[in-house]
């Protein structure tokens, strides 16, 4: 399955417009909003958990990187309430599923595979702090590496925002809403920038908390790669 597989290419998805589509696993649903393979995948998703539903036990053989948007992710490890932000390096396992239902942002297969760095925090308690030379804009780190920076972004209400882009940007919209490229985003609207398009956008009247992850597209074939030699 190729979904926005072009990485070289704008890439932009309105979640709120997709219908859910059931996965393999009952009343588990989702909306793609990339992806390269089959059930083991380079992919980008929002996924729905019916109360009570879950996945079987599994590795992540790639890595996982998810956002609890809504609802109550739980696992063996624990619960993980709305805002959570969890990444599960190439190794790790668990077993995945919601008591109460919830949906989540999750990233599959996007690791270096030596990665062994676990993370877990909640984006809505992080305190974002103003960014020097960005005026409306205030930031606050998640993640950083030699491959990619992930941050979680606030937008004042009619901030410009202007930015180089050399290694690749997605740009999750977690509330609010801002314009880009003559397009409307709001709350679970997902933006994927290639490497060197520069962002140029606007927050709309509420502002925007966002959730950015920059420079990872560099490594977006090597990772194809991986999964097609797991598949």
């Amino acid at each position: 399955m190729e979904i926005n597989d072009d990485f070289t290419r704008r890439a932009a998805v309105h979640a709120g417009a997709l219908d859910w589509v059931p996965s393999p696993m009952p009343g588990v649903e989702r909306k793609m909003l990339d992806r390269v393979g089959g059930e083991v995948a380079r992919a980008t998703t929002i996924v729905r958990y019916a109360p009570g539903s879950h996945f079987s036990p599994h590795i992540h053989r790639g890595g996982e990187e998810f956002i609890v948007l809504d609802g109550v992710f739980q696992d063996e490890h624990g619960d993980y309430p709305a805002g959570s932000y969890v990444r599960n390096p190439p190794t790790s396992r668990h077993t995945p599923g919601a008591a109460a239902g919830c949906t989540i942002f999750v990233k599959l297969w996007q690791f270096d595979p030596r990665d062994r760095t676990h993370v877990l925090l909640n984006l809505f308690e992080k305190q974002p702090v103003p960014v020097e030379g960005q005026a409306g804009v205030s930031a606050a780190g998640i993640f950083h590496d030699a491959r990619e920076t992930v941050r979680a972004e606030y937008w004042h209400p009619g901030a410009q925002i202007a930015r180089a882009n050399e290694g690749g940007m997605e740009v999750l919209c977690l509330k609010g809403g801002f314009s880009e490229g003559g397009e409307d985003f709001s709350t679970w609207s997902w933006l994927r920038l290639p490497a060197g398009a520069s962002l140029d956008a606007r927050a709309g009247a509420e502002g925007a908390l966002l959730w950015i992850k920059e420079g990872h597209l560099r490594f977006a074939e090597r990772e194809i790669a991986a999964v097609k030699a797991a598949s």
